[in-house]
């Protein structure tokens, strides 16, 4: 134990590893260069690139499995949700359910797959004239075995309703909490979708991000004890966690029911909380499916093979939307909502 407060300090790398409830985050961080009037880079796709699994970073971005506009065409996911915060720039969704979406720029998409899904994610480029960077998280939660056949359900958290506090330490330095899930006092987060293991208070699942101005402290109020919580220290010259140095780019794995102080180095500091109460329960992952057997992975895929999930309503398995539309969700009952 490093101290009281923390249990352990961890690396990060691509794929964050997280603890249960959670299966793992990934940050991405794209620095996309102007469009090329089609949504697509402004560059060349040839030069160095596996295009359709291209994860290698070269000059600051990725296509991932785009063949044109980078993203995440067409895919399946059984058993789990995807959490999709967006702090820069835009993604488009559509799904087998015949709904879809563009989002971004502080929104927030919560998607439970429950029983089957499949949806793609693009990452449209509309600046022709200057860059188009991309920052996300994308969070996999679990679902205990009750829910994993739930009726699959999307929901958009746009930017607007997400509450943020706001509060000044002695020496009037901010720190700002972002809450997209959980309660800080009496500051609660929009709900989650109905089924997830989030949308339980007694689950005390929370999701949230912390700015701190450069010397500013702040203490993370203590939660119940049968909980597990962490940070995720991702931007800045470096943090105190109740009294350790710790540099960026860590994970650090803190006691829930301690009061913990954190302190911001000599620059803004940027750090994502993830907590909730432990899914006691075993969780198998293949590939795009999280079940609680190996039995029931192959059945995934045999399901998937057989039903597609059903199907694919779009004309392309990388959808991206009119250049020109804006910020919209358009569900599977027909409801729109447009921002």
């Amino acid at each position: 134990m490093v101290n009281d407060s923390i249990i352990d300090i961890k690396e990060l790398g691509f794929q964050w590893k997280t603890n249960n409830p959670f299966l793992f985050c990934v940050h991405h961080k794209d620095a996309y260069p102007k469009g090329n009037g089609k949504m697509g880079p402004d560059a060349s796709l040839l030069a160095g690139r596996k295009i359709g699994n291209d994860f290698e970073v070269k000059d600051g971005w990725r296509m991932y499995h785009g063949q044109e506009i980078p993203g995440f065409p067409q895919h399946p996911h059984r058993g789990f949700e995807t959490v999709t915060v967006v702090l820069e720039g835009l993604a488009d969704h559509a799904d087998s359910l015949g709904a879809s979406g563009r989002y971004g720029n502080g929104d927030v998409q919560w998607m439970t797959a429950g029983e089957g899904i499949q949806h793609c994610e693009m990452f449209p480029l509309l600046n022709d004239d200057r860059d188009n960077p991309l920052e996300l998280f994308q969070i996999w939660l679990n679902l205990p075995a009750k829910d994993k056949f739930v009726e699959p359900y999307y929901k958009m958290l746009w930017k607007e309703d997400i509450p943020i506090i706001q509060e000044k330490d002695d020496a009037g330095k901010t720190t700002e909490v972002k809450i997209i899930a959980g309660a800080i006092g009496d500051v609660k987060a929009v709900a989650p979708t109905p089924d997830s293991w989030a949308a339980k208070a007694e689950n005390d699942v929370a999701i949230w991000l912390i700015k701190m101005e450069a010397g500013a402290e702040w203490n993370i109020p203590p939660a119940s004890g049968d909980i597990l919580r962490s940070l995720y220290f991702y931007r800045g010259s470096g943090i105190k966690v109740a009294g350790k140095e710790v540099p960026s780019y860590k994970a650090i794995d803190i006691r829930p029911d301690h009061k913990v102080k954190l302190e911001s180095g000599n620059e803004d500091s940027y750090v994502l909380l993830l907590q909730g109460r432990p899914i006691n329960e075993k969780a198998v992952q293949h590939g795009p499916f999280v079940m609680n057997s190996e039995a029931e992975i192959r059945q995934a895929f045999e399901d998937y093979r057989r039903t597609q999930f059903g199907g694919w309503p779009w004309d392309d398995a990388a959808v991206a939307h009119d250049k020109g539309m804006g910020r919209f969700a358009k569900y599977a009952d027909g409801k729109e909502e447009i921002r």
